[in-house]
C-alpha cells in the first residue's frame, strides 16, 4: 500500500543497521563532494579498495574512495592512490590514505601500537588536537543550501508541492 508521502520524519542514526549506516554516509559525503563539482557513484564492491568512485567535472579527476564511519589507516590501503572519507564531528573529511598515515605518525603514536603492527590497521572515534589541527586543509565545507543561479529571483520561485 503506498502512502500518501506529504510529512517526512528525519531518522535517527543510531537505529540504522549497519549497511543502511553505510548508505546513509554515502549520500551525506556525495552530497558534500557535489559542491566541489564531483559526482559519485556507489560501487556494488569493493573495486581496487574503493567504496565509491568520485568523478570532477573537469573530466580528468577521478577518486577512488574509501568511506569509514571514523578516521582509520589500514596497510591495505597504502600505495593504492585510495582516498579517506570519514565524519568527526560534524564535518567530512577527504584525504589521501597515505598522506593521512603520514600526518598520524607525526602527530599520535599509533603506528608504533600493536594494533598497526599486527592488525595492520587502526581507527579512531577521538583524534588528538594536533592532528585534527594537521587536517584542517582535508575538512569539507557543510553541504550548501541549493544554490539559485545570479539571474533567477528568488521571490519568483514557485514552491514545490509533494
Amino acid at each position: 500500500m503506498t502512502e500518501n508521502c506529504s510529512h517526512f520524519e528525519k531518522i535517527r542514526y543510531g537505529s540504522l543497521k549497519a549497511k543502511q549506516k553505510e548508505l546513509f554516509n554515502f549520500q551525506k559525503i556525495a552530497a558534500a563532494l557535489a559542491d566541489y563539482g564531483f559526482n559519485c557513484i556507489k560501487l556494488a564492491d569493493d573495486w581496487q579498495g574503493a567504496d565509491f568512485l568520485a568523478y570532477h567535472i573537469n573530466g580528468t579527476t577521478t577518486l577512488k574512495v574509501q568511506l569509514k564511519s571514523r578516521l582509520t589507516i589500514d596497510q591495505k590501503y597504502c600505495d593504492k592512490d585510495i582516498w579517506m572519507a570519514f565524519p568527526h564531528n560534524g564535518s567530512w573529511y577527504l584525504i589521501k590514505h597515505d598522506r593521512l598515515v603520514e600526518k598520524v605518525g607525526e602527530q599520535t603514536d599509533w603506528l608504533s601500537s600493536l594494533s598497526w603492527r599486527v592488525k595492520h590497521g587502526y581507527s579512531s572515534t577521538s583524534i588528538n588536537p594536533g592532528l585534527l589541527e594537521s587536517l584542517v586543509e582535508d575538512r569539507l565545507e557543510p553541504v550548501n543550501d541549493f544554490l539559485l543561479d545570479e539571474e533567477t529571483d528568488a521571490s519568483s520561485q514557485e514552491p514545490i508541492q509533494i
